[in-house]
């Protein structure tokens, strides 16, 4: 997707109020290593903002198990359009047994960037150890069709899986790492969880937590060495002070949200891209809560909720309404399935199950008073806008909603009993999302299931949806899936949202991909900044 015009009328008042903080920080390229300040004027290199770093940098903790982690490669990748290509595998794979087997043959002379020849058993050490329980690896069900992974010489790997899955091939765009490094230490918090060696275009340089990460291109990379020789991403969660560092000439390119980037409109120096996503912004409702687990609450919110105004209002038209994970522009999504904002109706229901309203305005039943708080990020502005405008929905049907912020710090310990102002969304398959968010028995397992969801028919539906390939028992399936969640809404679903990125325009004409959730540190523009040729 190349450039594209930005769409809204934001205003950037609260980033100039930061500026002053803003300039206060030190510049995201000035490490010991070179690469002064400026936004990384120098030809061969580039800084850029994002929102979020990652815990770990190690793949066998979860660090870029879906592709573009740029210090490791998977046995595939993906192009410009999201078609699957070779990497580390040197073609794609055979596929026999009726989807139950897959061969791989390994491309030669690939080296990790310490020097160490690349083999199949690096490939088996790795899928092993993600799926060892000892492992701390909370998409490890990602890999549960694997049943073993054989190693046949050094350059050929065979998986044998439990049953057909279909995206299987998807899944081993999952970093590879070395077996004689990782391996030899503890894989939870060993040195190679902030020291990772791999085979990618770029190695780690340095990592300030909460700041920045330095990448340097990898001189012996099998594709070629990136003419991007330094590549920076300056961590800065506050959306106005990323904003304000992209104006200054801090930040060579950002991800921002749509009233931000509507501020670069006409700046000559700069290109906005837009990136179609499966990200989604909703509202956990926590089963154990007595208010938000009720089955007429959850129904009445999801009739409530005004989705057409969020994505007018908050997303400036940059993305579109969402009534559960899959987009409504999927094949996967499940016609019928919409919900139309009706207020009337929504009343209906908690009229009809119990809950009257009181002299204040708000309902209560069984002397339960209708209330709940909801959390955001702190500094997220999306995720504020979208919680106040749920929770200004909400209070008009007689349902109060305390809206906070916090770290996740703060956030996580409260999942149980408190609803958040969530996002997700994986591309690819409607597996890839569908079952981490609903399984029932993931709840409780890091970010998995955050609201404890736990349906009966949504479970068996997510299980013979990934349990074979014939393509028209896979969408009944998850036709199933968005059918029940009509009836029992254990999550509002808000939005989709469009990726919005502002790069300064030296870079010449960039690309996007269809995103995950899961954006900014190898998303954006910058998914192929090994490939970036700057202008002279």
């Amino acid at each position: 997707m190349k450039a594209g015009p930005i769409r809204g009328t934001g205003t950037l008042a609260a980033a100039v109020a930061l500026a002053a903080a803003a300039t206060a920080c030190s510049a995201p390229g000035s490490d010991a290593e070179g690469t002064g300040g400026g936004g990384g004027k120098a030809a061969e290199s580039a800084v850029v903002g994002i929102a979020y770093e990652p815990d770990s940098l190690s793949p066998l903790l979860g660090y870029g198990k879906d592709g573009n982690s740029k210090i490791f490669d998977g046995l595939l990748t993906r192009d410009a359009d999201m078609k699957l290509k070779p990497a580390l595998a040197a073609e794609l794979p055979e596929v026999k047994d009726g989807g139950r087997t897959y061969t791989y043959r390994l491309r030669d002379g690939v080296k990790f960037s310490d020097g160490t020849p690349f083999t199949s058993k690096d490939v088996v050490f790795t899928y092993e150890t993600i799926l060892d329980r000892k492992t701390n690896n909370a998409s490890k069900a990602e890999l549960d069709a694997v049943d073993r992974v054989e190693a046949k010489g050094d350059d050929t790997v065979v998986f044998h899986l439990k049953y057909p899955y279909a995206p299987f091939a998807e899944r081993t765009v999952q970093p590879i790492a070395p077996a004689h490094l990782a391996g030899r230490q503890d894989v939870n918090n060993g040195p190679f969880t902030t020291k990772p060696v791999g085979t990618g275009p770029y190695t780690l340089a340095a990592w300030s937590k909460g700041e920045k990460l330095v990448l340097k291109a990898n001189p012996h990379y099998w594709g070629g060495a990136p003419k991007i020789k330094r590549f920076t991403m300056a961590i800065i969660k506050d959306d106005d002070v990323r904003a304000t560092r992209l104006r200054s000439g801090d930040l060579d390119g950002a991800i921002l949200p749509p009233n931000l980037a509507e501020t670069f409109k006409g700046d000559k120096n700069r290109k906005t891209y837009e990136a179609t996503s499966f990200d989604y912004r909703t509202v956990t409702l926590p089963t154990a809560n007595d208010v938000a687990g009720d089955t007429a609450v959850r129904r009445a919110l999801d009739l409530a909720v005004d989705r057409r105004a969020m994505v007018d209002s908050v997303l400036d038209g940059a993305g579109k309404a969402a009534y559960g994970p899959v987009p409504t522009d999927s094949e996967w999504f499940t016609k019928g399935t919409r919900r139309a904002h009706d207020p009337a109706k929504a009343a209906a229901v908690l009229d009809k199950a119990g809950w009257k309203k009181g002299k204040d305005g708000t309902r209560s039943k069984d002397g339960v008073k209708a209330a709940f708080p909801l959390w955001y990020l702190s500094g997220d502005k999306l995720r504020q806008d979208h919680a106040l405008a749920y929770a200004s929905d909400a209070k008009k049907l007689g349902i109060d909603i305390t809206v906070k912020s916090g770290t996740w710090e703060v956030i996580t310990p409260r999942l149980k009993t408190d609803a958040v102002l969530a996002g997700g969304g994986a591309p690819a398959d409607p597996d890839f999302d569908q079952y981490p968010l609903l399984k029932s028995d993931l709840a409780g397992e890091g970010l998995n299931n955050m609201a404890s969801y736990d349906n009966p028919a949504v479970d068996k539906a997510l299980e013979e949806g990934r349990r074979t390939d014939d393509t028209a028992k896979r969408h009944a399936a998850y036709d199933r899936v968005q059918r029940e969640l009509v009836k029992d809404p254990g999550y509002t679903f808000l939005t989709h949202i469009d990726h919005l990125y502002v790069v300064d325009d030296r870079f010449g004409s960039l690309t996007t991909q269809v995103e995950p959730h899961d954006h900014g540190l190898a998303s954006g523009p910058w998914w192929n900044v090994e490939d970036w040729r700057p202008k002279k």
